[in-house]
């Protein structure tokens, strides 16, 4: 598995794991529900501090998030 297919993986499933939608995620990250969608998806090839974004609601590190 590929390093975006992995925060794909784990971005769905601690989202599902905390009962958020989309855009209440990408709120509490600061991103635009698009580019959550567009993450999840594998469609998208975040920056690293766009990772450090996403790990902030899940109170989580950034490698958490890549492992």
């Amino acid at each position: 598995m590929d390093v975006r297919s992995r925060l794909a993986a784990n971005l769905r499933r601690l989202r599902g794991e905390h009962g958020w939608s989309q855009e209440e995620y990408a709120d509490r990250a600061g991103i635009h529900r698009t580019y959550v969608s567009d993450i999840e998806r594998g469609a998208r090839n975040p920056t690293i501090s766009v990772v450090e974004k996403l790990a902030v609601p899940f109170a989580v590190t950034a490698s958490d998030l890549l492992a």
